[in-house]
């Protein structure tokens, strides 16, 4: 008589469960809060240790989605909406105004799994532009919607809406107030990079267990920018791109700069195409942004967990975790800083 199958050797029914488990891909969650936000000079401790715990809020946030089995869309969709809540960093609550003392908010979202991708552009009411983007990506057949048309959309999904005034902190008014005094005065001129406070575009990019990768990344553009302008954040490409076969990057900085050199997509062309490690590649299109005029910093991820966080500016307000033990934040070029 046949033995009962029940009877093959425990030790390889074990092994037969966890051989799965040992080729799985570490769990890495890379956010940031902005590139070239304030001089180390300037920065106060209450201020430091104010953007030190917000980024913190995102991180973990972002990490306990991948760590309870989600996804990376789920993960990197977390952490930005938790910095779109904190009105210390330029998107959502916290976005910049633009010339006419209003809040336009750019947002963009990409799964590296099947490359699809949904963007939302000059948002005025949307608490949280980064799930009206995921809705676009899931439940339309667009990619990019703005204005008017995307806050349709919107009220047809059940989004949050708020009014303004919900974006108009005092620290934005007054940056606003100050921007336009500098634009009036006649020695006007733009102010340096380092002088830009509030360009701190948020993102985050994240590698789940099931291998797959996700990139999403919010804004609300430039203080006193021109009503209608948009920027590189949710232009796939510029300054958010994912895909599995390369890897994902969220962008921040000048973003004119970005899209006129498809800054995400070049770094991962660089690291797909011509075998450049992600480092090498991170370094060569900084380095072209810089020779162009531009400035800003990456975070980038591929498949195996590798990752790079780097940037031209005065700093970048960064951070990130993985299953190996890893945890980080950092604001400028000294990961203790």
């Amino acid at each position: 008589m046949p033995r009962p199958i029940l009877s093959v050797c425990p030790l390889l029914l074990c092994l037969a469960v966890l051989a799965p488990a040992w080729g799985a891909p570490p769990l890495v969650l890379l956010i940031h809060g902005g590139a070239g936000v304030i001089e180390p000079a300037r920065m106060t401790p209450a201020k430091e240790a104010g953007y030190r715990a917000g980024l913190a809020a995102a991180l973990d946030a972002g990490y306990s989605v991948l760590e309870q089995g989600g996804t990376s869309l789920d993960a990197v969709s977390a952490a930005v909406r938790t910095l779109e809540d904190d009105p210390q960093f330029n998107a959502g609550r916290g976005a910049v105004l633009n010339h006419a003392g209003d809040a336009e908010l750019d947002a963009a979202i990409m799964d590296g799994s099947g490359s699809r991708a949904g963007a939302v552009a000059a948002v005025r009411h949307v608490k949280n532009p980064i799930e009206l983007a995921r809705l676009v990506m899931e439940k339309s057949a667009a990619v990019l919607l703005v204005g008017e048309g995307a806050e349709d959309f919107a009220l047809e999904h059940g989004v949050v809406l708020v009014a303004p005034s919900y974006f108009r902190v005092p620290a934005r008014q007054r940056e606003l107030d100050e921007a336009r005094q500098a634009e009036n005065a006649p020695t006007a001129r733009l102010a340096p990079p380092a002088l830009q406070e509030s360009m701190g575009t948020v993102g985050a990019v994240a590698l789940d267990r099931f291998g797959n990768l996700a990139a999403a990344t919010s804004t609300g553009g430039l203080t006193n920018k021109l009503p209608g302008r948009v920027g590189d954040s949710p232009l796939i490409g510029a300054g958010t791109y994912a895909n599995n076969q390369s890897c994902a990057v969220s962008g921040t900085g000048l973003g004119e700069y970005f899209i006129r050199g498809v800054v995400a997509y070049d770094l991962c062309a660089r690291h797909q195409y011509l075998r450049e490690s992600l480092t090498q590649a991170t370094h060569e299109v900084l380095e072209k942004l810089r020779a162009a005029g531009g400035w800003g910093g990456v975070i980038v991820l591929d498949r195996s967990g590798a990752r790079v966080m780097d940037f031209n500016s005065v700093g970048m307000f960064r951070g990130a975790r993985d299953s190996r033990g890893y945890r980080e934040i950092a604001l400028y070029r000294d990961a203790g800083h």
